[in-house]
This record gives C-alpha cells, structure tokens and sequence, in this order.
C-alpha cells in the first residue's frame, strides 16, 4: 500500500509539473466566432496554461486579452494583435456591424488595450493592430524569441 501512495504521489507531482509548464503559442490565428472563442479560452484560462503570442492574432482571436491572466501572457516580436468592430451578415449577406457584440468584445479587454482602442477611434469596421514597442509596453516579452524564430522557415536568398 505504501509503494502504491507513494508512485500515486509521484506521478501526481509529474502531472503537476507538466501542467505548470504547458504552453499555448498563437501565432496564425485570423479569428472567428465570438461564442468559440469565449468557450476555447474560459478552458485554456481554467487550464492555467501560459500563452505565447508569436503572430498574428486578431478578430476573435484577441478575447484571450481578456480571458487568460495578464501574468500567464507573453508576447514575441513577431506578435500582431488586429482589432475590429463585431459584426454579422445582413440581409443582403454583407457584414452589418453588431453594435452589442462589438460593446460586450470591447468590455472584454484589460482597460491598457482599450484604452489604446478609444485612442485609435475604437472598434470600427476597419482593422487596427497593435504590434511592436506598443505592445510591448502592455505586455511582457516572451525569452523565446530565438527559439520561436528558429523553428519558422528561413527564407532562401
């Protein structure tokens, strides 16, 4: 019984260890739903699992600001966060802005990036990104930088 508490404890200690240090990197994400979003980062949020933006990030994608502590977020400098006003298809199959969906996605950041947001006009149909020293002031940088690079494709000359 006690070599059996004892693996028990051990391999629960492990699977502690792995979860403290699970990563999720972003680094193609055009977005999507609002709804899925929620949904995929209420979960990554509950997971304690820390988030490297890498790339590009943007539309639903950057609810994750919002979702996921600000300590468990790093960003690269490669990371681009796009904003835009929500919006759904209208009748005529165009995209009619939704002004209580882009309300509920703006409440939805820390008060840095929307203030950043107010500075720029606010979420409107046109897409605005935050990216560079910007960024960079809002959140911290992540130290895998060059292994982030090195595992992208180099570009031949």
């Amino acid at each position: 019984m006690k070599l059996m508490t004892g693996v028990l404890a051990a391999v629960l200690l492990l699977a502690g260890v792995g979860a403290s240090h699970a990563v999720v990197r972003i680094a193609d994400d055009r977005g999507g739903r609002i709804g899925t979003y929620v949904d995929k980062y209420q979960g990554l949020r509950s997971s304690g699992e820390a988030v490297i933006i890498d790339g590009l990030c943007a539309s639903a994608c950057t609810i994750v600001l919002g979702a996921v502590p600000h300590d468990k977020i790093c960003v690269t400098s490669h990371a681009n966060l796009g904003f835009h006003a929500a919006w759904d298809f209208g009748a005529n199959g165009r995209a009619v802005t939704n002004a209580e969906a882009t309300q509920m996605l703006y409440s939805m950041y820390p008060s840095a990036v929307r203030h950043w947001i107010a500075q720029r006009g606010g979420l409107t149909p046109r897409m605005i990104f935050l990216r560079g020293k910007q960024l960079q002031q809002l959140y911290k940088p992540c130290y895998l930088d060059a292994q982030a690079s090195a595992n992208r494709p180099q570009s031949s000359r």
